[in-house]
C-alpha cells in the first residue's frame, strides 16, 4: 500500500466517524431498539443470556456490546445512554471501511478508495450504523467473510479461509436472514465460474495452488464452533444449539406474508433511490446504483478495469443482483435489511467510479468526472447528516430509512413522568403501571427500567390504579373520572399508537409543589 492510498483511505475512515459518531442521542429508541437494549441489561447485570428462537434474532449482539462494555467500563443498565449502545454498532459501521483493503486486488486501489468514500457517505449505512439493531454486524461479517474468502481464493492460506469460516459462523449467529446471502453468492459464484469456463478462461485460478478439500472442511468446522458457541451462550445454554434450527419455523411463515411487515417488491428501491414526501427535498442514493450499472458493463466487456479482476468484479455484479432480488421478492420487508445487497452496490460503484476516471481519455475530462463524483458524494454526506443527526429528520416519516420510529414526544413525555415519580416519598420506587394491547408498550421497558416496581398489562387489569398509570389511547379507559386520579398529558409512543398519562392527585400535587419551589429559587 502506498502513503497515499492510507492517507485516503483514513481520510474515507474520518468522514465515516464524523458522520457516525456524533449526536447519537438526537432520535428516541426505536421499538427494536428497547428490545435489544432490555436482553442486553439481562446479559449485562446477570450474565446469563438464553437464545430465543421465536424473536430478537441472534446473540453476537448482545455479546459485543458486554465486550465493548467491559472495555470502556460501563456503568449498571440503570445509567447506561441510549448513545452507549449505539456506539456498538457504529463501531461496525466504522469497520467496514477498514475490512475494504481486503478486497484490493479485485476492485483496485481506487475501487477501494470511492468504495470506502461511498460507505462512509451512503445514507442509509449511516443512519442504520446508529441503530442498536443486528443489521451492521451482519453487513461486517459479510464483509470479512468475503475478503477473507477472497483472500484465501488468491494466496491459498490456510489461515484465510479459517477467518472466512468464522465470519460466516458469526452471520449465522446475527440474523436468521443469512442463509439469503450464503444462496446469492454460492449462486454467483457457480454462474461466475461457467461463464469464466465458456467466455474468460483469464478469470480461473490456473497460476493458484490447487484447492484442498481439508481447508474447506476445516472453515466449516470453524464456522460450526463459533456458531454453537455463541447460541449455547458459552456452554450455559446447551437448548440453544437445537434452537438454532427451530427459529427458522417461526421465521419462514414471516418471510411468506404473515406479518404487518409486508410490503410490494419495490419497497428497497423506493427509499433508496426516490423518496419524495411532501415538505421534503427529494432523497436518493441513486448515484451509488448508476456506478453500480458502469462497474457490472466494465466487469462482463473487460475494459478500464485496471488491476482490477474482470471475474470477481462478475461475482459481485451476480452477487449483488441475486440478493436485491431475494430481498425485494420476499413479501416480508424492514428497511435496515437494505443494508445487505446495498453493500454490495457500494462497493460495485467503487469499482465505477475508478472505471469512469479511466475511461477519461485527458486531464480535461477526468478533472470534470472526479469533480462530478465527489460533488455526488458530498450530496451524500449532506442527505447522510440531515436524516441521521438533525432534529427536524431523524425520527421524521418524511426520512426514507425512519420505519415505525419513537415518537421524540415520548421523551418529553418521559422527563415529566420522572420528574413527578421524584416528587414523590417514593421517588424511583414509585409503582408505575403500563397498559397496552399485544404488548404494543415498546422501548417504555428500556426507558423505565430504572423503576423497579413497573407493571405491564395488555389489557386493564381489574385494578389499574396506582401512583402513575401510562395507559394505550385505544382503551379509552378514563381513569380520571373518580377524581383520585388526573390525566395531565397525552403522548404519542410512535404514529398512531398514542398513551394517556394519569396521575394520582395528591402524586400531581406534590410535583406541582416541588416545581413551584425549584422555579422561585432559580
Amino acid at each position: 500500500m502506498s502513503r497515499r492510498f492510507i492517507l485516503l483511505l483514513l481520510l474515507a475512515f474520518a468522514v465515516t466517524v464524523a458522520l457516525r459518531g456524533v449526536r447519537l442521542n438526537e432520535r428516541p429508541m426505536h421499538n427494536d431498539e428497547g428490545v435489544n437494549g432490555v436482553k442486553f441489561g439481562d446479559l449485562w447485570e446477570t450474565g446469563k443470556y438464553k437464545y430465543d428462537p421465536n424473536e430478537h434474532h441472534g446473540p453476537t449482539l448482545y455479546y459485543a456490546t458486554v465486550a465493548v462494555g467491559k472495555l470502556s467500563g460501563a456503568p449498571d443498565i440503570d445509567h447506561y445512554s441510549d448513545a452507549r449502545l449505539r456506539f456498538v454498532t457504529v463501531l461496525f459501521g466504522l469497520g467496514l471501511v477498514l475490512l475494504l483493503p481486503l478486497l484490493m486486488d479485485g476492485i483496485s486501489q481506487e475501487g477501494v478508495l470511492w468504495a470506502a468514500l461511498f460507505t462512509a457517505v451512503s445514507p442509509a449505512f449511516v443512519f442504520y450504523s446508529r441503530y442498536y439493531i443486528h443489521e451492521s454486524l451482519l453487513v461486517f461479517f459479510t464483509l470479512l467473510a468475503f475478503g477473507a474468502g477472497w483472500r484465501y481464493w488468491r494466496t491459498r492460506k490456510l489461515g484465510w479461509i479459517l477467518l472466512a469460516g468464522a465470519g460466516l459462523g458469526l452471520m449465522a449467529a446475527t440474523k436468521e436472514t443469512f442463509p439469503f446471502t450464503v444462496a446469492a453468492a454460492g449462486i454467483a459464484l457457480g454462474l461466475n465460474h461457467t461463464w469464466n469456463r465458456l467466455f474468460d478462461a483469464s478469470g480461473l485460478p490456473i497460476k493458484a495452488a490447487p484447492l484442498k478439500l481439508w481447508h474447506v472442511a476445516a472453515a466449516a468446522g470453524v464456522c460450526l464452533v463459533v456458531a454453537a458457541i455463541l447460541f449455547a451462550s458459552f456452554f450455559t445454554n446447551p437448548s440453544g444449539l437445537l434452537d438454532a434450527f427451530r427459529t427458522y419455523e417461526p421465521w419462514i411463515h414471516r418471510a411468506g406474508g404473515e406479518s404487518p411487515h409486508v410490503h410490494p417488491w419495490h419497497f428497497y428501491l423506493h427509499r433508496l433511490l426516490w423518496f419524495h414526501p411532501a415538505r421534503s427535498p427529494v432523497w436518493s442514493e441513486g448515484l451509488i446504483l448508476v456506478l453500480a450499472l458502469v462497474a457490472a458493463w466494465s466487469g462482463f466487456a473487460r475494459r478500464h478495469l485496471g488491476n482490477a479482476s474482470a471475474s470477481f468484479v462478475r461475482f459481485l455484479t451476480g452477487y449483488t443482483l441475486l440478493l436485491t432480488a431475494f430481498y425485494s421478492l420476499l413479501p416480508y420487508k424492514t428497511p435496515w435489511c437494505l443494508l445487505n445487497f446495498w453493500q454490495g452496490m457500494i462497493i460495485l460503484a467503487g469499482v465505477g467510479a475508478s472505471v469512469l476516471l479511466r475511461m477519461a481519455k485527458s486531464q480535461f475530462v477526468r478533472i470534470p468526472i472526479a469533480t462530478a463524483l465527489l460533488l455526488g458524494s458530498a450530496h451524500l454526506a449532506w442527505q447522510a447528516w440531515e436524516l441521521s443527526a438533525t432534529p427536524e429528520y431523524a425520527a421524521d416519516p418524511r426520512n426514507p430509512y425512519v420505519y415505525a420510529q419513537t415518537s421524540p414526544d415520548l421523551l418529553s413525555a418521559l422527563s415529566q413522568i420522572k420528574e413527578i415519580a421524584e416528587a414523590s416519598p417514593e421517588g424511583l420506587d414509585t409503582i408505575i403501571k403500563v397498559v397496552a394491547p399485544d404488548g404494543d408498550y415498546w422501548p417504555l421497558p428500556w426507558y423505565l427500567r430504572q423503576f423497579k416496581k413497573t407493571g405491564w398489562w395488555e389489557k386493564l387489569p381489574v385494578d389499574p390504579y396506582a401512583p402513575i398509570m401510562l395507559v394505550s389511547a385505544s382503551f379509552h379507559a378514563n381513569l380520571d373520572e373518580n377524581k383520585t386520579h388526573l390525566m395531565p398529558r397525552y403522548f404519542a409512543l410512535r404514529p398512531g399508537v398514542f398513551f394517556e398519562v394519569y396521575v394520582q392527585v395528591d402524586v400531581w400535587t406534590k410535583y406541582l409543589e416541588k416545581h413551584k419551589t425549584t422555579r422561585q429559587s432559580q
